[in-house]
């Protein structure tokens, strides 16, 4: 229960049946951070700060597998007599590889004795490269381990609205999508928040004050010149990318004026902002181990709503601003990289192709990629052929493995799965969506014209190749979409 010193009491929302979490949720990325120079914490002493936050009614906690010890530190507090409502979220992020029963279960059994538990509230779910598409095997075995009991409730992170929906249509059943989403990043209030409405799934927002950027204490300063905290790296990067310095300064200003109305932080209004918005369950706020606290400011979001003039205010910036690009996690998967540690195409490029690109035995200027359908052996076919500087893509349907279907109801799912496909292959040959040239569709229904060219314009919108799209009336299988594609390298 709260504490008897905040007036405001810590409203609670339902994520899943049986978990029931505090709407502002400590994030345990700071151990990390704090544990950059080798030097682990003391899992006691940091336990005890974590606990003054339970006791004050934020009792839910939020960390992943690379957070230092926040896990084991965590595991340390939900053992000690009384703590037994704290809630704990943990991620699991492995690198693109075989996603078999035995690795996911050994994957998530160290979360369960780091954490020392029998049953991980919320296990959240990281993939590197949908080109890579392994992360189904991944979320099927997790699934398979939440009817074990093993798991609460599954969640994702920093899934974008496509790959979202492609993994529900697949029937994992998903709660929530943990990303960025701020005054700076809006990309979540479109078609994730759409998604979600559709779906009933919740987000949980991080980065919601842009790692202390978005508080008094940046109003009115200069452009900073040097930074070495993580969280302050990577956020200035997507202040950057929304237009920069001067005008996060008049997004900060507007949100100062709004708070001094209601009586409040300029922080509080940037989050009660983002709690406003139907699909969030509840924002990531920083566990301060060894930093100042702010529990009792943060308890003030509570206390007011936005109003009209409130949010006309707001919208009158956002006029002014860019909308960070691409959709909810593209920063980790394509430029520009919005990481704390930058660019990280040096990380996806030493990632090796699921299915590598097999030269000719004969004619030198040839190389094929084979991507495991049991029909390419059978009917004397590959997925890609290159020829000089020409790639030719076989037409490709949504077929995972050997033979399993993808999602069968929703052309767009599996044109998005179709399209992960397309691209590992052209990667194998040293290509990208970027050298396509030109794209068939064939659509056996008209109706699904609309969700296909969406997920085709997602691949595609930076460099449009020709296009056709074909009804036809019907394919071979339970597919509605059946996609071929060409590709040109440079000379």
């Amino acid at each position: 229960m709260p504490d008897s010193s905040f007036s405001t009491p810590l409203p609670r929302i339902d994520l899943a049946p049986g978990l029931n979490i505090a709407r502002l949720v400590c994030g345990l990325w700071q151990v990390a951070d704090l544990e950059k120079d080798g030097t682990t914490l003391d899992p006691v002493l940091a336990a005890n700060q974590l606990e003054a936050y339970a006791k004050a009614g934020f009792d839910t906690f939020d960390m992943a597998d690379h957070y230092g010890s926040a896990e084991i530190i965590t595991g340390e507090l939900t053992n000690r007599a009384g703590m037994g409502g704290v809630r704990a979220f943990t991620k699991w992020c492995p690198e693109p590889g075989p996603m078999t029963p035995e690795i996911v279960r050994a994957g998530i059994v160290e979360r369960l004795e780091r954490m020392r538990t029998s049953r991980i509230d919320l296990l959240q779910f990281h993939w590197w490269s949908f080109e890579d598409p392994r992360w189904l095997d991944a979320l099927r075995e997790i699934e398979a381990l939440r009817q074990e009991g093993l798991i609460g409730a599954i969640g994702v992170t920093n899934f974008d609205a496509t790959h979202l929906e492609l993994a529900l249509a697949e029937g994992i059943e998903i709660v929530s999508n943990q990303v960025s989403f701020s005054l700076v990043d809006r990309r979540a209030a479109g078609a994730l928040t759409d998604l979600c409405a559709r779906y009933d799934v919740k987000l949980l927002a991080y980065g919601t004050l842009c790692g202390g950027f978005i508080s008094e204490k940046w109003l009115g300063q200069p452009e900073p010149t040097e930074i070495t905290d993580w969280s302050r790296m990577k956020y200035k990067r997507f202040i950057d990318a929304a237009g920069g310095w001067a005008t996060f300064q008049d997004l900060l200003a507007a949100a100062h004026e709004i708070g001094r109305k209601h009586g409040v932080s300029l922080s509080n209004v940037a989050s009660t902002w983002v709690l406003e918005t139907p699909s969030v369950a509840a924002t990531i706020i920083g566990a301060r181990i060894t930093e100042a606290e702010h529990r009792a400011d943060n308890l003030q979001i509570f206390g007011f709503a936005l109003d009209d003039e409130d949010r006309a205010r707001l919208e009158a910036v956002f006029a002014r601003m860019k909308m960070v690009p691409g959709d909810c996690g593209d920063e980790y998967r394509k430029p520009p990289f919005l990481t704390a540690s930058g660019d990280l195409s040096h990380h996806l490029n030493s990632i090796a192709p699921l299915h590598p690109a097999l030269p000719d035995p004969i004619l030198p200027d040839r190389a094929r990629v084979f991507s495991g359908s049991r029909w390419e052996p059978i009917a004397g076919y590959c997925r890609a052929v290159r020829v000089g500087e020409r790639i030719l893509v076989s037409g490709t349907t949504a077929t995972h493995g050997a033979d399993h279907a993808i999602a069968p109801d929703n052309a767009g799912a599996q044109t998005t799965y179709i399209l992960d496909k397309i691209v590992a292959a052209l990667r194998a040959h040293g290509a990208g969506p970027e050298h396509v040239v030109r794209t068939r569709i064939y659509l056996t229904d008209a109706e699904d014209c609309e969700a296909v060219s969406r997920a085709h314009g997602r691949f595609f919108a930076q460099h449009p190749p020709a296009n056709t799209l074909l009804q036809v009336a019907r394919l071979i299988g339970p597919y509605r979409v059946e996609i071929e594609a060409e590709a040109m390298l440079s000379a």
